[in-house]
């Protein structure tokens, strides 16, 4: 059987892009459960770029099967970083995927999905958002951390098939192109006005555990709303300040207060659960495989 350490070795000789490694920052971050939480302040970002938001609305799903949509992404992400051999199969799957995805956007320009400057985008907004989160999710980044998390994200860049000359390869660059797209190109669209406040009610959940959809589908029609207040509510609150200005979007200092202390119970709560409830199963699999893994390497 191979090790992630040959899997590894064997990627590189041929090239392929080599996923983050297990033991580093997104390794941690990436299959907690608290990562959930920040996705839709990524997702807003990434529609608030009009060619992004136009393939959206043109080509998504979201609005007819929202959780199926959601679950996949979810898969996705957990592959990019967890996947070994699978991530880079994963990326190029997408890249597949996304090959038909053009059309017009909203100011008459046309878009492809893949050009770079929007594929791109979809995938900086990553950094941003785990950083800004993690400071009510988690512990704070140090300086080093926050660097180590930027490099391991470019890996993830490389495993979606974009190329370092589209990418900022810094931190110092990064910032400027972020305020850049941020100042010059996102709006306010149809589209984050959507998932900010949809205009159809959300259908009751059609996955996970049995007795939890038993237990949903009956009390959904009073539930669904009070998860729309929630899901706007942590979209604004973990979305980094500069973007919610760039959108317009309203936050006082009472939201603020609320979702300071909504982080704190979660910094107390989910470090305490077993690794099978705070983890996600792909992620779990990857981290029980790395922990063999280093166990037969150190026999």
């Amino acid at each position: 059987m191979k090790t992630e350490r040959s899997g590894r070795a064997e990627r590189a000789a041929r090239k392929d892009p080599i996923p983050p490694p297990p033991g580093g920052v997104l390794w941690s971050l990436v299959g907690d459960i608290r990562m959930v939480l920040t996705l839709p302040a990524a997702l807003t970002m990434q529609v608030a770029h009009p060619a992004v938001g136009a393939g959206v609305d043109d080509h998504s799903v979201f609005r007819t099967d929202p959780w199926g949509r959601g679950e996949r992404s979810l898969a996705s992400l957990q592959l990019w970083v967890y996947g070994g051999e699978e991530a880079v199969e994963e990326g190029r799957r997408l890249r597949r995927l996304h090959r038909t995805i053009q059309g017009t956007d909203a100011h008459g320009r046309a878009y492809h999905a893949l050009s770079p400057a929007f594929y791109s985008w979809v995938h900086a907004t990553g950094y941003p958002v785990f950083r800004y989160g993690q400071r009510y999710l988690g512990r704070t980044f140090t300086e080093a951390q926050e660097r180590q998390l930027y490099a391991e994200w470019l890996q993830v860049g490389r495993i979606l098939g974009i190329h370092d000359r589209d990418m900022p390869q810094t931190i110092e660059e990064f910032w400027p192109y972020y305020r850049t797209v941020l100042d010059e190109e996102l709006e306010h669209n149809g589209v984050v006005r959507e998932l900010l406040f949809p205009e159809r009610p959300l259908p009751a959940p059609d996955r996970g555990p049995r007795p939890l959809l038993l237990l949903l589908r009956p009390t959904w029609p009073w539930l669904a709303p009070c998860f729309a207040r929630l899901r706007r509510f942590l979209t604004v609150g973990l979305m980094p300040p500069e973007a919610r200005q760039a959108l317009g979007l309203e936050w006082t200092d009472a939201q603020e207060r609320t979702l300071r202390r909504f982080g704190r119970v979660v910094r107390v709560v989910v470090p305490l659960l077993p690794e099978r409830l705070r983890y996600m199963p792909i992620a779990r699999r990857a981290r029980r495989a790395a922990r063999r893994a280093r166990q037969r390497d150190g026999m």
